[in-house]
């Protein structure tokens, strides 16, 4: 969300940011929001007033009423009776203009950072740059299901049955290499200097509107019936949302936190034959880390955090790129943002398996998260990133480990969490 002061004297930059977006549609809400908060401001002002008149005129009352003056005091009452009455109208319309004002800001989308690519939508993100060399082997590589299968690894009729489509079952080697990947992302992120966290699940409401955008919450989010609680759809979520309503002392940053949780997601509307299996699904487990910092460490530790997706990934011998989104694939909380996406060589293309976003104050001024500075109070910045997000993850580990024979290599920073395993074999 942005300053209200912010748009108020930059109307230009907002609008111009919309139209970057391609949000012309949101363009009358700036002049809407600007000529509301003037009303809430003006509405104030006068509220103040009689608030500081009625001090002063009780003051005036108890000394008439000293020296005797019933009457001058008691025409005086009737002018507290009508300032009062004044005064409560003015208090709701505070509210109400307030209430309009916070709707309209939550909608318009965070400024984004100049070096953003101008685009419409996902098909204009750009290239960074390329790690590894693809790779395409002169066998067949199955599809992702088929190989999970001749390991008796994956149920997706027993999922379907139990809980519908969307589910899975992980089994035997498959399910053990899903949760060594996920281990070994944990001690990684460990080593890089990282707190490991398990976080809550479930967050209120409050919480979800400081992380996301309306949009966003009703396309990912599942609610608890009869609570005010949600299923997190990343536990970025809940990390932020750990420091709501806090005032964080400067030298006490950065906050870099790495946590574990399973993730759920409705994921609605139609995919394509390349999203059936595990690719795009209700229920998954993800590594993530978050970062809470002062505004000028931002752009180091986005660097810094889509290169930690990088250097995981290359240990484990997957090529990966990374892509810049463009303006009109941006969430709207969103200052800047890369994807992480690895080398499918059955697809002979790369795909998505993470997603790096500096977020600017926008979740902080949300959420209410402060820092105490050497010169006074100003907003935190927060980014997020995921480390690795199986069983997604694993479409491009078995594609990229695949031999001929239909057995799997694990690489050697995998082993310890294998048993020792250097190689799955299958059951079939």
């Amino acid at each position: 969300m942005l300053d209200m002061k912010f748009v108020r004297e930059n109307p230009d930059i907002v609008k111009q940011n919309l139209k970057n977006k391609f949000q012309e549609e949101k363009l009358p809400l700036v002049d809407e929001v600007i000529e509301l908060d003037a009303r809430s401001r003006a509405a104030k002002q006068e509220a103040d007033d009689l608030r500081s008149n009625r001090n002063k005129i009780s003051k005036q009352i108890g000394a008439l009423m000293a020296q005797g003056k019933k009457e001058e005091a008691e025409e005086i009452k009737k002018q507290v009776t009508a300032n009062s009455e004044r005064l409560a109208e003015l208090e709701a319309l505070e509210t109400e203009l307030s209430e309009k004002v916070t709707n309209i800001m939550m909608v318009i989308p965070n400024i984004i950072d100049p070096s953003v690519p101008i685009g419409r939508d996902d098909s204009e993100n750009v290239e960074v740059t390329k790690y590894g060399e693809p790779n395409v082997p002169d066998f067949e590589i199955p599809y992702h299901t088929d190989i999970m299968e001749r390991f008796d690894g994956i149920d997706l009729d027993a999922a379907g049955r139990v809980a519908g489509n969307g589910f899975y079952y992980l089994m035997g080697d498959i399910a053990r290499l899903h949760s060594a990947v996920i281990a070994y992302a944990r001690d990684f992120m460990i080593d890089r200097g990282f707190t490991y966290c398990v976080p809550p699940f479930m967050i209120r409401s409050n919480v979800v509107t400081g992380v996301m955008s309306f949009a966003e919450m009703d396309a990912m989010m599942y609610k608890i019936e009869g609570e005010d609680l949600y299923l997190i759809g990343t536990s970025e979520h809940s990390m932020i949302g750990k420091f709501i309503n806090t005032i964080l002392e400067e030298d006490s940053l950065p906050k870099t936190l790495t946590s574990y949780s399973p993730c759920f997601r409705k994921e609605k509307g139609a995919h394509g034959i390349e999203e059936r299996g595990v690719y795009r699904i209700h229920q998954f487990e993800k590594q993530e880390m978050i970062v809470v910092c002062k505004p000028e460490e931002s752009p180091m530790w986005f660097d810094k955090l889509w290169q930690n997706t990088v250097d995981l990934f290359r240990s484990m011998d997957i090529p990966v790129r990374t892509l810049e989104c463009c303006s009109g694939d941006l969430a709207d909380l969103k200052v800047k943002s890369f994807d992480v996406e690895a080398w499918s060589p059955r697809q002979k293309k790369y795909f998505e398996v993470g997603s790096c976003s500096n977020l600017g104050d926008a979740q902080a001024r949300r959420l209410k998260i402060r820092v105490n500075g050497e010169n006074g109070k100003y907003f935190a910045h927060t980014l997020n990133n995921t480390v690795v997000a199986p069983p997604r993850m694993l479409i491009a580990f078995l594609e990229n480990n695949l031999n001929a024979d239909g057995s799997v290599n694990i690489p050697e920073v995998l082993r310890p969490y294998m048993g020792g395993k250097d190689k799955l074999i299958p059951e079939r």
